[in-house]
Formats: C-alpha cells, sequence, structure tokens
C-alpha cells in the first residue's frame, strides 16, 4: 500500500466459541486502549463476541491476532472471522468503547 503510512485500516470481527462471561470483552478493550486502536466490543444474543477496530495497520494486526488466538485467560474460541477489511482517511471512532449487546 503506496503511501499507507498515513493512513489507517478498519476491520469487523466476530469471535466464537466460549467468549462470554469470560471477561473477553474486557480484554479486548484493554489492549485496545494499551495500543492506541479505536472501535467497539460487544456480546451477541447468540453467544459471540463482535465489533469494529480502526487504527494503524499494526495496531489492527496486533489486535486480530488476540481476537482470533488468545482472548482472555478463560475464553475459548473455536472460530472467528474478519469482514469489511478497508483503508481509511481518517478514524470513524475517536476512542474504544464496550458497548450493550444486540439483545
Amino acid at each position: 500500500m503506496a503511501g499507507s503510512a498515513n493512513r489507517f485500516v478498519s476491520v469487523d470481527y466476530e469471535i466464537f466459541g466460549d467468549v462470554q462471561g469470560v471477561f473477553f470483552r474486557q480484554h479486548t478493550y484493554d489492549l485496545a486502549c494499551q495500543i492506541g486502536a479505536v472501535g467497539w466490543v460487544m456480546n451477541t444474543a447468540k453467544g459471540t463476541v463482535k465489533g469494529r477496530v480502526q487504527g494503524t495497520l499494526r495496531q489492527v494486526e496486533h489486535m486480530k491476532q488476540f481476537l482470533a488466538h488468545r482472548g482472555s485467560p478463560m475464553s475459548k474460541i473455536t472460530k472467528y472471522e474478519f469482514t469489511n477489511d478497508k483503508e481509511l482517511v481518517n478514524l470513524d471512532y475517536n476512542k474504544f468503547s464496550i458497548t450493550a449487546g444486540d439483545w
């Protein structure tokens, strides 16, 4: 990506497995804040966790590795999906947040 140093990326995600009731959202929030990524995370009615993360390519790749392979200490990730990868000129969010679930 030529000129990507001044660009941001965005990706949507959904994480499957034992990811609710195990502080998955909190650990996701903590890591995003620590590395400076922005976006959101929430529980879904079907027992998954989904959200969007935005930042530099390095920040987003770091979050994707966490979401797909690490999660919270008590979580068990069985499947993950990343969709809507795109490059951004400006971020859509100014912080990372835990939002209410889609009940």
